[in-house]
C-alpha cells in the first residue's frame, strides 16, 4: 500500500486555499485517498487525529454539496460513507443543495429588500449568475460525461 499521506495533505491545503475549512478539506482528502470504497466517521477521526465532531460537520457539509453519500455496509453497525459517483459534476450542477440554497436565498433577499434597492441589485446579480449556471451547466456536464464515456 502506497503512503499517500503527503499527497493527501497537499490536496487538503489546496482545498483550504480554495475556501474550505481545514477539517473539511482533510476529510475530503482522506475520502479521495482511501484504500477502501467506503469509510466510517470514527475511522476518519482516527486517521486524521481530529475530533468526531469535526468529522461529523465535514461529512454533513460534503454530503450537502453532493460530494459524498452514505454507502451500504451489510453487517456493519456504523454508517459508511463514500465519494459519490459523478461527484464533481454534481458539485457543479443544480443537484448541489448548497448552490440551490444560495440561489433561493438571493431570490428571497430581493423580495425582502425591495426591487429598486442597492441590496436587490447585488442580490439580482447573484441570483442571475446562478440561474445562468443552472441553465448552461447541464450541457457542459453532458459534454464532459461524453468525453469520459460515462
Amino acid at each position: 500500500m502506497a503512503d499517500t499521506t503527503e499527497a493527501a495533505e497537499r490536496l487538503a491545503l489546496v482545498l483550504v486555499q480554495g475556501g474550505l475549512q481545514k477539517a473539511t478539506s482533510r476529510v475530503l482528502a482522506a475520502f479521495m485517498f482511501a484504500d477502501e470504497d467506503s469509510v466510517t466517521a470514527p475511522d476518519l477521526a482516527d486517521r486524521l487525529g481530529i475530533s468526531s465532531g469535526s468529522v461529523s460537520g465535514a461529512i454533513k457539509m460534503l454530503s450537502t454539496v453532493g460530494l459524498i453519500e452514505r454507502a451500504p455496509a451489510p453487517g456493519s453497525r456504523r454508517e459508511h460513507y463514500r465519494v459519490r459517483e459523478g461527484a464533481w459534476a454534481i458539485l457543479m450542477s443544480t443537484q448541489n443543495g448548497m448552490v440551490q440554497s444560495m440561489f433561493e436565498a438571493a431570490d428571497q433577499g430581493i423580495a425582502a429588500a425591495g426591487p429598486d434597492s442597492p441590496a436587490a441589485r447585488r442580490l439580482e446579480e447573484m441570483r442571475d449568475f446562478y440561474g445562468f449556471m443552472f441553465r448552461e451547466m447541464p450541457a457542459l456536464i453532458d459534454r464532459w460525461r461524453a468525453e469520459r464515456g460515462t
